[in-house]
């Protein structure tokens, strides 16, 4: 049978993932086809394109995730394969199904694959088939103490309590060995009763400060299957990686081999095909259980492209053509290590709370050796409220984690991003953070060290407001009258007759203000990019962007916002919607659930809004009679925008 022709491969996805496919498929010397909603028409993604197509609509409902379009799309561009990307219809067996029907190459997985890893329930009962180890526990109808002893003592201590219609930490209890067994069953099975007038329990392995460790595995069509390392992605908010790395610290060779073993069973107990990861849970005593699997390529692969040297996206493509796995088991490398971050359009003082609009200033770290940044982004592009809020991801590789480490925080140091709120400076503090140099990683991390990760706002210095207004002022445009330059007046360097020179600045960032006077010596110097800052005989060098009406400061790690402080403005927001209720970002309005006159109670869910694929409750803040709504549902409102008017009673 001849190899299936490839020569031009349509990207179903868009963002940073489809720019990163796309670079791959351009070095392979393939076309590439971008497809591109209303929104994203003159996107990255899009603009990168050999060639591309609209799918109309905003919402990914309207463009993405509609499989005749894309099918469509394939067919009129001449494309002879379509590469999901990941979410959107990357694990949709549906949509593989389609492309298959329609004569096309998916470059996933059998549709057959992915049904078999879609419910979680019955992918766990398939891998113990495969010999892949679960977490062991019970989940029978007998409750009586001489069941839960027998299920115990065949799981092993310690053992975790829970109720079944549990929720909140009710009725949970972790038990250390057999003689606390029935004084704890009784104690959980009153809780449970008492939050949820049901007292039935299930027991668990009780797993110590777990690590959420995965498998990059590999199949051809030709029988081949191989495990590329594995990633550790403890570090989560919500369920959700933020920091990915690769080797997983302390694994030993013989956990990676047995990790790998049975992410290899687990793959081939399905057919696999093509790259697919398989995701343990790792105790600290070094036991590790299924989870589930991930049925294509994931957010961060480039950790594991770091240590191997190898290009998935290309493997993907050959496998795809029909051609077998390039090395065996054996040749797999494992040079260095490599850490990933993701950077998202959210705001982290507010719950993470997405962030949408323009880029006024992104700049990348600089290209180099250990250094990549996978974006789907550049400067004055929209961020839109109809998509996930991933700008990118920065990757650093180093000879060991260390140097990884330091040099993913140099990146960090020169990325500069301005215009909207950024996760950017988390990001750093994570990197930055002992426990986490210590390689003391756990799914737990951001929730133990929130205060450190997420400090409370503080007081900005007076060096830092003489730096910024050192900074602002010697940015400011030389001249002030264009009509008469050889007037003395004409320049902006605050000259006055008979008197030394003097400038007045009030200036605010970050919901601070301060007015300065600044004379005409200062002890500080701009130069390009550059405030070179000299304070009792010790000179520091702090970076200083200039972008419009705006100045960006380098400041104790983070690059500050300053712009000039307008009181009359700032005396009108705070006086607009007085009582009302406004939107937290640009988006959809999906609920309204209450009407005008309609009394509610502090905390009643008012209005829902869609962005970013998530949705966001409106909540009154106190009780209450709604005295006007200005939103309805289906309608787009604007970051700001009024929606309910909230009078107290």
């Amino acid at each position: 049978m001849s190899a299936p022709v490839l020569t031009t491969l349509l990207v179903a996805n868009r963002g940073e993932i489809a720019c990163r496919v796309m670079r791959t498929a351009k070095a392979l010397g393939l076309t590439t086809v971008a497809v591109h909603s209303a929104t994203d028409r003159e996107a990255r993604h899009s603009r990168e394109a050999d060639i591309r197509i609209d799918l109309g609509g905003s919402k990914a409902a309207d463009s993405y995730l509609q499989i005749d379009k894309l099918i469509a799309a394939a067919k009129a561009s001449g494309a002879q394969a379509i590469h999901p990307g990941y979410g959107f219809l990357s694990e949709n067996a549906g949509f593989a199904r389609a492309i298959e029907q329609a004569g096309l190459i998916f470059l996933g997985p059998p549709a057959s694959a992915i049904d078999a890893m879609g419910s979680k329930s019955a992918a766990k009962a398939l891998m113990e088939t495969a010999g892949v180890p679960l977490v062991p526990g019970y989940h029978g109808e007998a409750q009586d103490l001489e069941t839960f002893r027998d299920a115990c003592e065949r799981i092993g201590y310690p053992v975790l309590l829970k109720a079944t219609a549990g929720g909140g930490g009710k009725g949970m209890k972790v038990v250390e060995d057999v003689s606390q067994l029935a004084e704890a069953l009784a104690s959980a099975q009153r809780e449970a009763q008492s939050s949820f007038g049901d007292s039935r329990m299930l027991v668990e392995k009780y797993l110590l400060k777990p690590r959420h460790v995965e498998i990059q595995v590999f199949a051809d069509q030709h029988g081949n299957c191989l495990y590329l390392n594995e990633r550790d992605c403890s570090i989560q908010r919500r369920h959700q990686k933020v920091v990915e790395e690769a080797p997983a610290p302390g694994l030993t060779p013989a956990l990676r081999r047995a990790m790998g073993e049975a992410a290899v069973r687990s793959a081939q107990a399905i057919g696999y095909v093509g790259a697919g990861t398989v995701e343990f849970l790792l105790d600290a005593r070094g036991e590790f259980f299924f989870m589930e699997m991930n049925t294509r390529l994931q957010v961060e692969h480039p950790v594991t492209e770091a240590i191997t040297g190898l290009d998935l996206v290309a493997w993907q493509i050959r496998v795809a053509r029909g051609e077998a796995l390039p090395i065996t088991q054996d040749q797999v490398p494992l040079n260095g290590h490599a850490i990933e971050v993701r950077l998202y359009a959210e705001d982290p003082s507010n719950d993470f709370l997405p962030a949408t609009g323009r880029l006024a200033l992104y700049r990348e770290s600089a290209a180099g050796p250990g250094r990549r940044v996978d974006s789907g982004v550049e400067e004055g592009d929209e961020i839109s409220p109809f998509y996930d809020p991933m700008l990118g991801k920065l990757i650093a590789w180093g000879e060991d984690r260390e140097q990884a480490r330091l040099r993913l925080l140099s990146m960090l140091d020169e990325f500069a991003i301005g215009g909207l709120k950024t996760n950017i400076n988390f990001l750093r503090r994570i990197i930055a953070h002992p426990a986490f140099a210590a390689a003391e990683l756990d799914t737990g991390f951001i929730p133990r060290y929130q205060e450190q990760l997420l400090p409370a706002p503080r007081a900005l210095s007076d060096d830092f407001w003489n730096a910024a207004a050192q900074a602002f002022a010697q940015s400011l445009p030389g001249a002030v009258r264009a009509d008469d330059l050889g007037s003395p007046w004409a320049l902006n360097n605050g000259l006055r007759a008979g008197l030394p020179a003097e400038i007045t600045l009030h200036l605010s960032c970050e919901g601070q203000d301060r007015a300065l006077t600044l004379g005409s010596a200062g002890n500080a110097k701009l130069s390009d990019e550059a405030l070179v800052v000299e304070h009792d005989g010790v000179r520091r060098t702090l970076r200083t962007l200039r972008q419009g009406d705006s100045l960006y400061l380098q400041w104790d790690g983070e690059l500050r916002r300053i712009e000039v402080y307008d009181p009359i403005s700032a005396v009108d927001a705070s006086h607009s919607h007085q009582g009302g209720l406004t939107a937290p970002m640009n988006g959809s309005i999906v609920r309204v659930l209450v009407e005008a006159g309609q009394a509610v109670e502090a905390g009643a869910q008012l209005v829902v809004l869609e962005a970013m694929k998530m949705e966001h409750s409106i909540r009154a803040p106190h009780a209450g009679v709604i005295k006007a709504l200005y939103c309805q549902e289906g309608e787009m409102v604007g970051e700001g925008s009024a929606l309910v008017e909230l009078e107290v009673v």
